[in-house]
């Protein structure tokens, strides 16, 4: 069962969810930039890491699945959710530049099928960045708090569904490696937390991002998975000629030229004649 919206904007609203969505969205940064000029969609609940992108972006839109309740959120540029079903984006194929998942993969109920969209939606060769709970970290233990709710994953396991999905991993990284305590102490030195966790224990953050882009094929040597159908060396086929049958009379039609049996009134003389000749 999903998060419902108002749990998630009480935590994004405390001082504790604002330290997070601000690292969050410095490791975002990090990865794509700007993104000047592109599209770009977020899945799940991406509110938090949106306006990083609402003043450059072509296109900047969440789509949030419709378990979570009604979510609203605008800016100067309009209305940047919308509701769908999680199974099926209303979007066309290959429509968008950039694609990030918050909150989506660890409570889907297909995991698969929620990427599996995610990857119809994105353009050939763009980018896509899952952002999911780490299983390593403390704050998968607090269920309280957002990121202790649903599936969490280690950085390993979603590289592997990444590249089994048709995507090709890129980079990765962890971010929020505060304690999940809403603690003035802790919030107010939550920038020198984030340093140390990165020097220190990189692999302990709250939160795995790993971006990935989008293959079409699988390049020799590369991690990206393609589909692959089993090749069958098929028999070469034999050419076979028609026969060509000659059409026979009408009235010789029941009639078998090869074998003519005559009776006689002496049934002690019985004349066979095979192939039309005598015996």
């Amino acid at each position: 069962m999903r998060q419902p919206a108002a749990t998630l904007e009480a935590f994004y609203t405390s001082r504790l969810g604002q330290c997070a969505a601000r690292h969050m969205s410095e490791r975002m940064l990090d990865l794509w930039g700007p993104c000047a000029g592109l599209r770009v969609l977020g899945i799940g609940y991406p509110s938090p890491l949106l306006p990083v992108w609402q003043a450059d972006a072509a296109t900047c839109i969440g789509a949030v699945p419709e378990e979570i309740g009604e979510v609203r959120l605008r800016s100067e540029r309009g209305q940047a959710l919308c509701l769908t079903p999680e199974q099926r984006l209303p979007f066309t194929e290959g429509l968008f530049d950039r694609v990030f998942l918050l909150h989506a993969l660890e409570e889907a109920d297909s995991p698969r099928q929620l990427l599996r969209e995610a990857w119809r939606v994105l353009a050939p060769e763009g980018r896509i960045v899952v952002a999911v709970t780490n299983r390593r970290s403390m704050w998968s233990l607090v269920d309280s708090k957002p990121f202790g709710h649903g599936r969490p994953w280690t950085k390993r396991q979603l590289v592997r569904f990444l590249n089994d999905s048709l995507f090709q991993v890129t980079a990765s990284t962890t971010a929020v490696h505060m304690p999940p305590l809403d603690w003035r102490l802790i919030t107010a030195a939550s920038k020198s937390w984030e340093r140390a966790g990165e020097m220190v224990l990189p692999g302990l953050g709250g939160v795995v991002l790993v971006e990935a882009v989008k293959r079409l094929y699988s390049k020799p040597g590369g991690s990206a998975a393609a589909p692959v159908t089993k090749a069958v060396k098929a028999s070469r086929p034999k050419p076979v000629m028609p026969r060509k049958v000659a059409p026979q009379p009408p009235s010789q039609a029941a009639k078998n030229p090869r074998i003519d049996l005559t009776s006689q009134h002496n049934r002690s003389m019985v004349r066979t004649e095979l192939g039309g000749g005598p015996t």
